[in-house]
């Protein structure tokens, strides 16, 4: 098994995809992904103690896995939910006890409930980029428009506006300075007549978070719409929905959220909802259909009458959605309200402090503000990165290692004896 996930960005020099290390990784190392928990024995699964309200004990973790903004892993309790469904798709005995719409409503309603939104202001969307490409496509940025973002949004994202600048975008770039997006950078940059300002409210680079409701204020007050990628922080970092003022967010659910591949989560803003197009069509959109060509309608002069769902979910979903990771999710965000997602932030300060303070002290450099509270701290590794990668596999550590730099994500199981464990190994 493999411990530290060795990746690449263009022009990082790393043959490894990061996209075949991610299927890789969970197809090879179930116990990262907490799925082996189900076939573990007791005395091998949750024997550690640790961690915020002695949270070590529910993950079957086999490694120091300090890797969350990778994937996180989930616990043995949202692995035996996920089993739970399966006794509906396998039909056995348990299977009346199954139900995937409550699921997807517990799941719902706790994602409101957390991150301050109202259930019509939500949808169901497969992946963070999804929800973002409703908004651009909903917007009509495919047919121009001037869009600002940052350096440190999603490379994704950073790619799917280059292409539309290439037809006639009007895209502005903010670069970072000091490992920051600097509020006045995006003020100069926010020009009148701009459409949308799109950010990834806390970096997968660096760590670096924004100010989002100062963000959105500027925004406003030139007209401008905000779109936030909230997935490294959804979990791991409060967010207030209503209170940032943002227009639109999306985020997948495989990291902090603990929920699955293949399932994310879409906000808009309802006084928002109003500027988008529906760009896709699909039968989870309906609110009223009705035939008038089937045995026993009414007759009619049409043959169908239709009408879409009020809400989000009328405009953005689709077809068919995953269900197990949704069972997972349920449990999940359960999970962290009662742990507190304050409480998750407030513990792994200590943590974040330590390697600040210890790892330049190798040799590498900080790329995130020493002043961050989000759940990722990144150092340079120019030239380096392969041996890092070696001393964090010999130690049996795992987290994130770039051609020249690598990321470290701690999380509410780890302890300051697993940074301990890192700092050594680096050593």
């Amino acid at each position: 098994m493999k411990y530290a996930s060795l990746t690449n960005q263009p022009g990082m020099g790393v043959n490894a995809s990061r996209r075949k290390l991610l299927s890789g990784l969970v197809a090879a190392a179930p116990a990262v992904a907490g799925l082996s928990a189900l076939s573990m024995s007791p005395a091998q699964a949750g024997t550690v103690s640790g961690g915020l309200n002695n949270s070590r004990r529910d993950f079957a973790l086999q490694t120091t896995y300090i890797n969350g903004a990778y994937t996180h892993p989930i616990s043995t309790g949202a692995g035996k939910a996920i089993e739970h469904y399966l006794s509906g798709r396998t039909m056995d005995a348990n299977k009346d006890n199954v139900s995937f719409s409550g699921d997807r409503k517990t799941a719902m309603d706790l994602f409101g409930e957390l991150f301050n939104a109202d259930a019509d202001e939500l949808a169901w969307i497969p992946s963070t980029m999804v929800g973002e490409n409703h908004v651009v496509a909903g917007l009509g940025l495919h047919q121009g428009g001037r869009v600002v973002t940052d350096v440190y949004h999603f490379g994704g994202s950073l790619f799917m506006y280059n292409e539309l600048a290439k037809k006639g975008l009007d895209l502005h770039i903010v670069e970072a300075r000091d490992n920051r997006i600097h509020l006045e950078d995006l003020d100069k940059a926010i020009t009148p007549g701009t459409k949308l300002v799109a950010l990834t409210l806390v970096s997968n680079i660096g760590g670096f978070e924004h100010d989002l409701k100062a963000v959105c204020d500027i925004a406003h007050a030139k007209g401008a719409m905000v779109f936030a990628d909230i997935i490294q922080c959804a979990g791991a970092s409060p967010i207030d929905l209503h209170g940032s003022g943002v227009d639109f967010a999306s985020c997948s659910t495989y990291k902090w959220l603990m929920g699955d591949f293949g399932i994310g989560i879409m906000y808009a803003r309802r006084e928002s909802q109003q500027h988008l197009e529906r760009s896709q069509y699909g039968y989870r959109q309906e609110g009223k259909f009705v035939s008038h060509y089937l045995p026993g309608d009414t007759p009619a002069d049409v043959l169908l009458e239709t009408e879409p769902r009020p809400g989000l979910a009328g405009l953005v979903e689709v077809g068919t959605m995953g269900s197990a990771g949704v069972a997972s999710l349920a449990y999940s965000l359960n999970y962290l309200k009662n742990l507190g997602i304050a409480n998750i932030e407030a513990w792994r300060q200590p943590l974040l402090q330590y390697l600040h303070e210890e790892i330049p002290k190798l040799g590498y450099k900080s790329m995130t503000p020493t002043d961050s509270r989000s759940p990722i701290i990144t150092f340079e590794c120019v030239g380096k990165g392969n041996a890092v990668y070696e001393k964090m596999q010999k130690a049996g550590v795992e987290i994130t290692v770039y051609g020249n730099r690598f990321r470290i994500a701690p999380s509410f199981y780890n302890t300051m004896g697993d940074v301990e464990t890192l700092v050594k190994a680096l050593a």
